[in-house]
C-alpha cells in the first residue's frame, strides 16, 4: 500500500501552518512542531513533549519526519567524514564533513549527478538524474547532526558550524529548492546557521548569481579554475555559454560583496595546465580589471579513477600562491582532506556509479593480463 503521508521536513513555515490547518490544528501548533523538527531534531512525534499526546497519533496518521537512509558512513585518517545516502527513490548522494580547529564545514549536494561535465571533476562524469528536493538538501545536514549528536541547535562546541553548497551538482541549476532549503536552515528558531556561515559555490550560472545574492543572501564562491576563456571552455564547458566577461561582471555586481565579505575564487591546480606564473598574473589582472573583492582558494587536484590530469607540484602551487599574495590577494592553499575515502574536492560520486567505474577498470586490467599472458 502506498504511503500518502506528507514529509514535514522541507516544508516552509507557511506550508507547515497550512498542513496543520488541514488537520484542524491552529497556527501555533505549526510553531511548536517547527521547534521540535529543526531546533530539537526529533525523529518521532511522541518526542514532541509540548504537543498534546492526543495529537501525536493524528500527526503520525497524516505526516512523517523524513530522514535520509545512511548506506555508508566513512571516517578518513584526517578526521573528515563522508556519508553515502540512499534517497526514497533509490538514488544515492554523498555528503562530506570537513573538520577544522574549533569548527567544521558540511559539504552538501544539490543534485543527483551533475549536468556540467567539468573535465577535471569525478562528479561531472556522472550523468544528471534529477534535482534534490528541499527535504533531501536539509536532510543531509540533519543526518550529519544526528550522527554527531549535535541537537538541539545552539549547543556550544559543535563540530558542524558551516555549510558549503559544494557537493554533487550545480546549486544554481536547482535554484528554487536550494533557496527554500537554505531559508529553513537559516531560520533562527530552528537549525539557526547564520548566512555568514553558508557559502554557495557555482560554476558560473550567470543569470542566477544576482538572484542568489538578493534572495538567498549567502557568501558566493566561483569555480573559476582558469583565467582564459579558451582553457575554461575545456575545463568548465558552461563557460561557452557564460564566458569570463559575463561571469566576472556578475561577480562584481554580487549583492553584499565587499572587502569584508569577499567572493572566493576556487582554483584547482592542474599540472602544466593552469599553474604557470602567467596564469597567476592574469588572474590578478582580471580581478583588478573587474574590481572584484576577491580571495583565492588554491586546491591541489585530487585524482580519481580515469582522470586525465595530474596534481601540480608543491613548488608550482606555492609559487602561484606567492605571486597572488605579493599582488595583494589572499591565496591560501587548501590542504587535501579525505582523499583516502574519496571525499576530497572533485571526488564525490554515488556509490553505484563508483562501482560501475571500478568494474570497467577491473575488466580492463583483466584484458591487459590476458594479453600479457599471450605475449609472454
Amino acid at each position: 500500500m502506498t504511503d500518502t503521508r506528507i514529509n514535514l521536513i522541507g516544508l516552509s513555515r507557511e506550508e507547515l501552518t497550512d498542513a496543520m490547518a488541514a488537520i484542524g490544528e491552529k497556527p501555533f501548533r505549526a510553531k511548536q512542531v517547527w521547534h521540535w523538527l529543526y531546533h530539537q531534531g526529533v525523529k518521532d512525534f511522541t518526542d514532541m513533549t509540548t504537543v498534546p499526546k492526543s495529537m501525536h497519533a493524528k500527526l503520525a496518521e497524516h505526516f512523517y519526519i523524513g530522514r535520509l537512509e545512511v548506506v555508508r558512513h566513512l571516517t578518513s585518517m584526517d578526521g573528515s567524514q563522508k556519508w553515502l545516502f540512499r534517497l526514497e527513490d533509490g538514488n544515492e548522494i554523498e555528503t562530506v564533513l570537513i573538520p577544522d580547529e574549533g569548527r567544521g564545514a558540511l559539504c552538501i549536494s544539490s543534485q543527483v549527478g551533475c549536468s556540467l561535465n567539468c573535465d577535471f571533476c569525478n562528479t561531472g562524469t556522472q550523468r544528471i538524474v534529477r534535482n534534490l528536493t528541499p527535504a533531501e538538501i536539509i536532510g543531509q545536514l540533519m543526518a550529519a547532526r544526528d550522527s554527531q549528536g549535535e541537537w538541539p541547535s545552539g549547543v556550544d562546541g559543535r563540530l558542524l558550524t558551516n555549510i558549503v553548497m559544494m557537493g554533487m551538482g550545480e546549486p544554481l541549476m536547482n535554484f528554487d529548492n536550494v533557496k527554500k532549503a537554505i531559508i529553513i536552515i537559516k531560520d533562527g528558531e530552528g537549525i539557526a546557521i547564520s548566512r555568514r556561515r553558508i557559502t554557495l559555490s557555482t560554476s558560473g550560472v550567470v543569470p542566477m548569481i544576482a538572484r542568489c545574492g538578493d534572495e538567498i543572501e549567502v557568501d558566493l564562491a566561483i569555480s573559476l579554475h582558469a583565467a582564459r576563456d579558451e582553457l575554461r571552455d575545456i575545463l568548465i564547458p558552461i563557460n561557452k555559454k557564460y564566458p569570463l566577461d559575463q561571469l566576472l561582471k556578475a561577480c562584481a555586481a554580487y549583492p553584499g560583496a565587499r572587502n569584508s565579505r569577499r567572493i572566493t575564487m576556487e582554483y584547482v591546480m592542474l599540472k602544466d595546465v593552469n599553474d604557470s606564473e602567467t596564469d597567476a598574473r592574469l588572474l590578478v589582472k582580471l580581478m583588478d580589471q573587474y574590481q572584484i573583492p576577491a580571495k583565492f582558494n588554491l586546491i591541489p587536484f585530487n585524482p580519481w579513477p580515469g582522470s586525465n590530469y595530474e596534481t601540480s607540484s608543491n613548488n608550482a602551487v606555492h609559487r602561484f600562491s606567492r605571486i597572488l599574495n605579493d599582488l595583494g590577494y589572499s591565496a591560501p592553499i587548501r590542504q587535501p582532506r579525505g582523499r583516502d575515502i574519496m571525499a576530497a574536492c572533485g571526488q564525490l560520486k554515488s556509490d553505484s556509479e563508483n562501482q560501475k567505474l571500478k568494474a570497467i577498470a577491473d575488466k580492463r586490467k583483466l584484458g591487459n593480463s590476458d594479453t600479457d599472458s599471450l605475449t609472454a
